[in-house]
C-alpha cells in the first residue's frame, strides 16, 4: 500500500525516485504526535488551501494569538479563525483542506491535510495526513509584533484578472510563496522559497519558477499531474499585505531542471491582511543562486 495517488506516483517514476519516496512516505501519519500538537499551538499563522464554490483552488492566510490553532484530540484540530468567503461548503461530509503551519523563527514547518467542518468560532479539521518538512529554502525571520496599536485592520480588497505593475514588482522581490493544489484524495498546501528573483513574471497573467529538489514526495507536482488548478499566496512580511492568485499550472520537464508555469485567472490583493510584522530575512543556505 502506498501513501501517494497516481499523479505523485507518475512524477516519482519519471524522475527515478520511487523507492526513496516510499521510504519518505512512511512519515505521513493520520494522527498528531504530542510534538506536532505543541508546535501547532505555538504558531501565530496558518496557511490553508481549499476549493471555493466556483471550483477555484485558493491559498489563504489565517492569523491569531498562539493557541488559535490547537489539537483537541489525536486526529482533531480546532482553528479559531474563519476562512474568507465561507468556502467550507459541506458541513456534513467535511470540506477537503490542506494546511501548513510555519515558524520562520525556527525554520520549521508542518503540514496537516484532512476534512474541515465549520464551528461557531472557525472550523475543525479531522486529520488524514500529518507530516513535517525539512527547513530547505525556508528563510529565517524574527517576529516583531502585531503592528501599531489601534491599527484599522485590513484595507480595501483589490481584485483583478491580471497583475498590476506594483504587484509585479512585489512578486519579483519575493523570497517565499505558498501554493495550494487539489487532487482526487484532497487538497494540499505547500511552501516555495528562494532568493529574490526565483519567481519570474513572464507577463501580466503568467508566472514561472524552477522546482528545486525536495523530499522526493512530489505532492504538489503530483497534484498538478491530475488537476491543474492551483492557488498562490504571497505575503509582504513587513506590511502584512497579501496577494492571492488563482489559476492553473503545468510542469515543464527538462533534462536539467523542472519549470512550473502558472497562468493567472484572478488576483486578490488585501492591504494589511495580516497583523503580524516580521523582520527582513536571513536567507536559507540551501537557496540556489538566481540568474
Amino acid at each position: 500500500m502506498t501513501a501517494y495517488h497516481h499523479g505523485s506516483l507518475a512524477v516519482q517514476e519519471r524522475l527515478g525516485v520511487r523507492q526513496l519516496a516510499e521510504h519518505v512516505g512512511r512519515s505521513l501519519l493520520p494522527t498528531l504526535r504530542p510534538v506536532a500538537a505543541a508546535f501547532l499551538q505555538a504558531q501565530p499563522l496558518l496557511v490553508v488551501g481549499v476549493t471555493d464554490d466556483r471550483g477555484r483552488v485558493g491559498a489563504h492566510l489565517l492569523t491569531g494569538e498562539p493557541g488559535f490553532v490547537r489539537a483537541t484530540g489525536p486526529r482533531t484540530v480546532s482553528v479559531a479563525a474563519a476562512l474568507p468567503g465561507g468556502p467550507l461548503a459541506d458541513p456534513a461530509a467535511g470540506t477537503p483542506v490542506g494546511t501548513l503551519a510555519l515558524d520562520p523563527r525556527t525554520r520549521r514547518r508542518m503540514r496537516l491535510n484532512g476534512r474541515a467542518r465549520p464551528t461557531g468560532r472557525g472550523f475543525t479539521i479531522e486529520a488524514e495526513e500529518v507530516f513535517s518538512n525539512c527547513p530547505k529554502y525556508l528563510q529565517k525571520r524574527e517576529l516583531y509584533g502585531s503592528g501599531p496599536a489601534g491599527r484599522p485592520g485590513p484595507g480595501a480588497v483589490r481584485r483583478g484578472a491580471a497583475l498590476t505593475p506594483g504587484q509585479t514588482r512585489r512578486i519579483r522581490a519575493a523570497d517565499t510563496f505558498f501554493v495550494a493544489t487539489s487532487a482526487p484524495d484532497g487538497v494540499d498546501a505547500s511552501h516555495r522559497g528562494g532568493n529574490p528573483g526565483f519567481v519570474r513574471v513572464d507577463g501580466p497573467r503568467d508566472l514561472s519558477w524552477r522546482d528545486y529538489p525536495g523530499n522526493a514526495m512530489f505532492l504538489t507536482l503530483g497534484n498538478l499531474e491530475t488537476d491543474g488548478r492551483a492557488g498562490i499566496l504571497f505575503l509582504d512580511w513587513e506590511t502584512g499585505t497579501t496577494l492571492q492568485l488563482s489559476g492553473h499550472a503545468r510542469t515543464e520537464y527538462g533534462q536539467e531542471e523542472r519549470i512550473v508555469h502558472f497562468r493567472i485567472d484572478g488576483v486578490v490583493e488585501t492591504p494589511a491582511a495580516s497583523p503580524l510584522r516580521w523582520s527582513a530575512p536571513e536567507f536559507s543556505p540551501a537557496n540556489p543562486t538566481t540568474p
